[in-house]
């Protein structure tokens, strides 16, 4: 499949990838179907409503809200649609775990309820931050700026009322607090790389892109 990003992390026993506007829409069968070529199992794709709910991707069979997944067993691959929020990809000692992190997502918690739902000590999980929306146009308002209220060096003033959000910042933020300290990743923009991208805000449509990680057997 064309154009795969794969993170630039020294994690073991670990497959992992984000897919580009190159591999057809992932919210489609057609996509997913070349999807799985690549694949050892099904994906366990989620309903994602923005929240902070982590499944258990090893038990969960049935498409559920959530917006984060966790896998121990070899062969389980978690995974999140994206077009504009940010994937971040986790990888441990025999656990890894996949998160859907736009703004709603992480002001409810979801990378620290990843973290916790791994159950390994954060200092020893490597984390990854795949394709988002970049900071040079990411324009939210006041509702984004106060839900993120912690985060204001995130921030950085354009017209009254608005502000250019750097999500990779606030990441990058979050993490760091919860004791992930092995970061990579961000400088991507979906929004203005227009080729390689699908973008929710730029093109208003349903495609999507997926990033998905699991264990080698």
């Amino acid at each position: 499949m064309r154009d795969l990003i794969r993170p630039d992390w020294s994690a073991k026993g670990v497959q992992a990838f984000a897919t580009t506007a190159a591999a057809g829409d992932m919210g489609g069968e057609e996509g997913r179907g070349r999807l799985r070529k690549l694949l050892p199992a099904e994906p366990r794709w989620m309903h994602q409503v923005h929240g902070p709910r982590v499944i258990d991707a090893d038990s969960t069979t049935a498409l559920v809200q959530a917006d984060a997944a966790v896998a121990r067993k070899p062969g389980t691959v978690c995974v999140v649609k994206i077009a504009d929020c940010m994937p971040v990809l986790f990888a441990g000692d025999g656990v890894v775990g996949a998160a859907h992190a736009g703004w709603r997502g992480l002001a409810a918690g979801v990378l620290e309820a990843t973290v916790d739902a791994m159950r390994v000590a954060p200092d020893s999980l490597q984390a990854w931050m795949g394709p988002a929306i970049g900071p040079r146009v990411y324009e939210v308002g006041e509702d984004v700026r106060k839900a993120l209220a912690d985060h204001e060096a995130a921030f950085q003033p354009t017209r009254p009322g608005h502000w250019l959000l750097d999500l990779y910042a606030v990441a990058r933020r979050k993490l760091m607090a919860k004791g992930v300290t092995r970061i990579r990743g961000g400088g991507y923009c979906t929004y203005t790389e227009r080729e390689r991208f699908f973008s929710y805000r730029r093109d208003r449509d349903s495609r999507r892109m997926a990033a998905l990680i699991w264990l080698e057997g």
